[in-house]
């Protein structure tokens, strides 16, 4: 089963009052770069399993963006990155993946810049790609892994097949 149908139109931008989102690429490199070591320890606790992104360079940084950018394309994944209205600064990433855990058809997973939690960034854009979701993609029951259910409880999810 594909991830998304294969004439399915994958929606290339969000905008919100807030922020624009478009496809992540390897053009967004250093200001990606910028964002992601300048919140280490949120990253941290946004995904608990290791140490990302500690100790990444700006070398591997383009290998991962590159992967994103070739998924996307291929419609394997789709990495969104978080704008400014103005495009100047990254404030974020948007992860869409498929997943095998029972009763979910999506995994959602997303940051915000460390230094714009305090404006409530991360609450924007969880009502607003709870929308997007529901008005714009073809997913059913999206799994927010650390947001709506606790990543051991996601860990713990059986998946299809199993």
């Amino acid at each position: 089963m594909p991830f998304v149908p294969p004439d399915f139109p994958v929606p290339e931008t969000l905008t919100t009052d807030r922020v624009h989102l478009r496809m992540l690429t390897v053009h967004d490199v250093v200001k990606d770069y910028d964002a992601v070591m300048s919140s280490v320890a949120h990253l941290q606790t946004v995904w608990p399993h290791g140490h990302w992104p500690e100790g990444l360079t700006l070398e591997q940084n383009l290998i991962d963006l590159g992967w994103h950018q070739k998924e996307f394309q291929r419609r394997t994944s789709f990495a969104y990155t978080v704008l400014s209205l103005d495009g100047q600064r990254v404030l974020g990433c948007v992860y869409l993946m498929p997943t095998r855990k029972r009763g979910h058809d999506v995994e959602l997973v997303f940051w915000a810049r460390q230094s714009e939690l305090a404006s409530g960034l991360e609450a924007h854009l969880h009502t607003a790609l709870r929308d997007w979701l529901a008005a714009k993609w073809p997913f059913k029951a999206p799994g927010l892994p650390g947001r709506e259910v606790p990543w051991a409880a996601w860990n713990a999810l059986p998946e299809v097949g199993r």
